[in-house]
């Protein structure tokens, strides 16, 4: 897809002592941002199947695993 340039706004304190350490701030924003991303599409994915989940799960309890008569351990 490409790369793209965006402007991010750090404390001057944060950024210049990661200059100083020699690290690649692009590549650590976007590893952060990446990793916060995964973890809001995870957290909406969880809201929007909550109720589905939740009757699942109440089937389970009530009639047991589908097919557990079939297994072996």
């Amino acid at each position: 897809m490409g790369r793209v340039k965006v402007n991010l706004t750090l404390d001057a304190e944060v950024a210049e002592t990661a200059r100083a350490l020699g690290l690649n701030m692009s590549r650590l924003a976007e590893q952060a941002i990446a990793e916060a991303t995964k973890a809001e599409r995870n957290r909406l994915w969880r809201e929007e199947t909550r109720e589905a989940n939740a009757a699942y799960a109440e089937e389970l309890a009530r009639e047991g695993l589908p097919l557990a008569r079939f297994r072996t351990f």
